[in-house]
């Protein structure tokens, strides 16, 4: 949403530029394009007015673009966790290096359309390659088809061509968009840049509200239907592909006129290699080391050059930004699974709470607009360009920061994280009296357990080794008996005390070492009937027990009241009712009795249920949006003014390029550095802290220029060497 959403609210800020200037790539040291060639054609007018019919086409086939692309990212990370079984660091990793691909990616379409293919052919070839990357990747997400290496093949395949297909047509889809207009008409093509804006918003904003409630509200193969919440996205995009080829006859389409990014970079270029060859301090120094391109490039472009690398250096520090922004997406989803999304009349799905940054966006350009930035222009506060951005920093930091301290209460429902040669130990009395356990060599369990007592925390049992033997004793009605059992390192066990046959018996049984994934809720039964027995839970799950206290394994199933299930025995049929199962919590159901024709339960909660609040989100993504706002489209608009008109498309590329960038760091720390998720949130809340500081004293030294002073005083002062060379020829004549 970043690239996107910056460019069109940079565009409200900017009412008195040009707007394809903004996004078309222009050939170097020439004026931005004004309007089309002589030789094309009108296109027909929308009701009589000044907006081309052929718009109509564009917007929605970006509405169309943008719910393909941000639906199927929205469930991107989730997808990773459930379907691939990867764990949290590489599934965070392979998120963000497909979002960096995405923003690496529209330099190639920038100088495929601008050099080669012309907008209009760049737009339908990559489209074509974006439809069939959605397709691989729906096909990718059925689990009937191969095994996991099939799947991730053409999910990684699929992923490539859809960063290919959307980033390619970013940079000519909005440009293509301005073409359309005359250019006289700059008020309509004004408007129509802020509908081109809200058709993305409004893209996003369903997309990543509707694409979740397809992958966890509806089940295919019995499971999360990520089939259909990627099939859904493909099928916009190829209705995108669609609409915009249906308009072909109305379109306006420019020729390509070069593309000043490969100039601007072969200057730079040219300049370095000049320099290096250049060492010998015999040789005079010039003014500027990109001064040494003037053998080959025209001292208009290279001054023009100048201005952008002034501009681009103050881009280093940004990456930062994006690096925690474009986390919504992956590790504040995932921290959204371990929180309870219960909100009275419906239950959020983890990935649908990225709507509200599209959401927010909408609700605060207007008041940021209209409201705040007035009201600090009457207090005569000079906040400038550097120190919005700057603030939009610190709210980004801030979020993090929050969302450190949610972690944190979060870890108070987890399970201990064990280490080597430690395991986990409680026990079950589903004896009628009280039993002191005592384990050889340990201080544990020190009071009597009671009978059917809520079993209190695990208590930690250290090891001599991977795995022990140990002795168990059992006093009960002044009987003593005694048990060996052998405990594994690293894992988290039930020890289940009954009577059999007159006399007292244990079983030990493993348990769930960590929380259900995704909120799902985990739950087992232990049938302590003389008969087995076979349950059924909903319309798709069915358990069978056997007698005399064997223990089933856990179900996982989505958090709900279950009092509709079933119990079939030898001697008929029974009503089974588990009440709530809860978000991210673990269950033991024993079957304790069959009386008066219902079943008799007692439920044990084995791992806590999820206690932090899902609306805990909200005050983290209200301040990133805020930074956002902030951030993004004052940076862009500020840069913008500071550069020649023929090379803002340059500034796009380095734009986006920061996006990318980020992001890129942020796979690395997943994959290089893990640890805890509070203490990476922390790193980054300070790493963007001190990027911020940076930036403002580069910021504080860098001195605002308007970049048409710039060219005038650089044609004052060529015409001026031009006189003076003049001068000297005539001289040499009369000599």
């Amino acid at each position: 949403m970043v690239g996107d959403k910056a460019r069109g609210e940079m565009n409200a800020f900017q009412r008195n530029e040009s707007k394809e200037t903004l996004f078309t790539f222009i050939s170097a040291g020439d004026d931005p394009p004004k309007g089309d060639f002589p030789l094309q054609k009108k296109s027909p007018k929308l009701c009589g007015s000044n907006y081309p019919l052929s718009i109509a086409f564009i917007v929605v086939n970006e509405f169309c673009e943008r719910f393909s692309y941000y639906g199927m990212r929205a469930v991107l990370t989730l997808y990773f966790l459930s379907f691939f079984h990867w764990d949290e660091n590489l599934s965070t990793a392979v998120y963000h290096a497909f979002s960096a691909l995405c923003y690496f990616t529209p330099v190639i379409g920038a100088i495929m359309a601008d050099s080669w293919l012309g907008k209009y052919k760049t737009i339908i070839y990559l489209s074509i390659v974006y439809v069939v990357g959605h397709l691989i990747k729906s096909v990718g997400a059925i689990p009937s088809l191969g095994n996991q290496a099939v799947h991730v093949v053409l999910s990684m395949v699929g992923l490539f061509l859809i960063a290919l297909g959307t980033g390619g047509i970013k940079p000519c889809v909005s440009a293509f968009g301005g073409d359309q207009f005359e250019e006289e008409h700059t008020s309509e093509r004004s408007k129509f840049f802020s509908i081109f804006y809200l058709s993305i918003n409004a893209g996003s904003l369903i997309s990543t509200f509707v694409t979740p409630v397809l992958r966890g509200d509806v089940k295919c193969f019995g499971e999360d239907c990520y089939a259909l919440a990627f099939g859904v996205p493909a099928a916009l995009m190829v209705l995108a592909l669609v609409v915009f080829i249906a308009g072909s006859g109305l379109y306006r389409k420019t020729p390509p006129q070069g593309n000043v990014l490969l100039e601007v970079c072969k200057c730079i270029g040219f300049a370095l290699k000049n320099r290096l060859k250049n060492r010998s301090p015999e040789i005079p120094k010039r003014d500027h080391w990109l001064d040494w391109a003037s053998e080959k490039y025209s001292k208009q472009l290279i001054g023009e050059v100048k201005m952008v690398t002034r501009v681009l250096f103050l881009f280093i520090p940004l990456p930062m930004f994006w690096a925690l922004f474009d986390q919504q997406g992956s590790r504040w989803t995932l921290q959204a699974t371990k929180m309870n999304a219960d909100f009275g009349i419906y239950v959020l799905q983890p990935d649908q709470m990225q709507f509200l940054n599209p959401l927010l966006i909408l609700v605060f350009i207007p008041i940021f607009d209209f409201g705040l930035y007035p009201l600090i222009n009457m207090c005569k506060l000079n906040f400038t360009p550097i120190r919005k951005m700057a603030t939009g920093m610190i709210l980004a930091g801030l979020a993090f920061g929050l969302a450190a301290i949610i972690e944190v209460k979060i870890n108070e429902t987890d399970m201990p994280r064990l280490v080597p040669k430690e395991s986990l130990i409680r026990v079950l009395n589903l004896a009628k009296n009280p039993v002191q356990v005592a384990i050889q060599d340990k201080d544990l369990f020190q009071q009597p357990v009671e009978s059917f007592q809520n079993p209190a925390e695990y208590s930690k049992l250290i090891l001599n080794g991977e795995q022990q033997s140990l002795h168990f004793t059992l006093q009960h009605q002044g009987l003593t008996l005694a048990f060996n059992y052998t405990m594994k390192e690293k894992s988290v066990y039930s020890l289940i005390v009954f009577e059999a046959e007159g006399s007292l018996s244990s079983r030990l049984i493993t348990d769930l070492e960590a929380k259900p994934e995704n909120g799902l809720a985990a739950v087992r039964f232990i049938n302590a009937l003389s008969q087995d027995v076979n349950l059924t839970i909903n319309s798709k799950s069915f358990i069978a027990v056997q007698k005399n206290y064997s223990a089933s394994e856990y179900s996982l199933l989505e958090r709900d009241i279950y009092n509709d299930g079933k119990c079939i025995t030898e001697t008929g049929e029974f009503p089974l009712e588990l009440g709530l199962l809860d978000f991210g919590a673990s269950y033991t159901v024993v079957i304790t009795n069959i009386s008066g024709g219902a079943v008799e339960t007692w439920k044990s909660e084995d791992i806590k249920a999820n206690n932090v609040h899902m609306a805990w989100q909200l005050p983290q993504y209200l301040l990133i949006s805020a930074g956002e706002v902030m951030f993004s489209i004052t940076g862009l608009a500020f840069s913008y003014s500071q550069s020649p008109a023929s090379m803002k498309s340059v500034l796009q590329a380095g734009w986006l390029l920061t996006v990318a960038v980020g992001n890129t760091f942020v796979l690395i720390v997943a994959e290089a550095a893990p640890m805890a998720q509070w203490a990476e949130f922390v790193l980054f809340t300070v790493l963007l802290f001190a990027v911020c500081i940076i930036f403002s004293i580069m910021g504080y030294f860098y001195v605002s220029v308007d970049p048409e002073d710039l060219e005038e005083k650089e044609e004052k002062r060529e015409t001026s060497s031009r006189g003076n060379m003049i001068g000297l020829v005539t001289q040499k004549t009369k000599l």
